[in-house]
């Protein structure tokens, strides 16, 4: 069961700083802020951006945490949902119940109109909540899932921690998170349009200055591949694995609680 849902008060209107890179204290406040400000275009950020293939990823995901799943989920958690569409995808599982978190409650608004419009709201519920401090009982849910979140973390392990600590034992976390390509001539274009195009394109339309220089530089700074399956059972996930996807650029991670 839920403990507590209340959201926290709206972040300030004004264009947020960018967020620090990699782990630092207070990072979760200017995340917030900064998902806000972004949330009206984060949809089609995320199309343009990815040209489409982060839909494919997220399919991807899906079936990563299918074939984990114990029994037909009773519940799955979605951390980082942001507007839901990972949420919205994994309803191909078939659970009673999904649940996804984010800290940007702007991010959650749209994804809540989003579900009204598609009459989900009764199969998936979003709530405001940090993944570090979930407002859930131990045990709770048969399966967890994040997309493009944990690079975003005040404390990784704390976050992933708490993931695993509101998951069934044996229950399976998948996280689908952008990771280093290392093959020429892949890893030079992916660090051409990541430094140059990508900034360019997410600053025009998102009108947001900071937020799309903060992402490749998190990417660049985030732990991918062994090194993130090493926070994984730091934590006590166990059975872990990681599965590079578009030469790199995409990672899925899974592991069982």
């Amino acid at each position: 069961m839920i403990r507590w849902s209340v959201p926290s008060a709206m972040a300030p209107t004004e264009t947020p700083t960018k967020p620090p890179i990699g782990q630092a204290e207070g990072k979760r406040e200017q995340v917030e802020a900064m998902f806000d400000d972004i949330a009206p275009r984060y949809d089609l950020l995320n199309r343009v951006l990815s040209m489409g293939i982060d839909v494919w990823w997220r399919k991807r995901a899906v079936v990563f945490l299918g074939e984990a799943l114990l029994d037909r989920p009773s519940a799955l958690l979605d951390i980082a949902t942001g507007t839901g569409d990972l949420a919205i995808e994994a309803l191909s599982l078939n659970p009673e119940k999904i649940i996804g978190v984010d800290i940007s409650e702007g991010m959650l608004n749209y994804g809540r109109k989003k579900l009204e419009q598609k009459g989900l709201s009764d199969r998936i519920e979003l709530v405001h909540a940090d993944a570090a401090d979930l407002p859930f009982d131990d045990g709770q849910f048969d399966g967890a899932m994040a997309a493009f979140g944990v690079r975003n973390f005040e404390d990784l392990q704390a976050g992933l921690g708490d993931i695993r600590r509101v998951l069934k034992p044996g229950a399976p976390l998948v996280i689908l998170e952008f990771s280093h390509p290392r093959a020429f001539p892949i890893k030079q274009a992916y660090e051409l349009y990541s430094k140059h195009v990508l900034p360019r394109i997410g600053r025009t339309i998102s009108k947001n200055e900071e937020a799309y220089t903060y992402l490749p530089e998190s990417v660049a700074a985030f732990p991918d591949g062994e090194e993130f399956l090493r926070n994984m059972e730091a934590v006590g996930f166990t059975v872990t694995i990681a599965k590079p996807l578009t030469f790199g650029v995409m990672s899925l991670y899974r592991g069982r609680a």
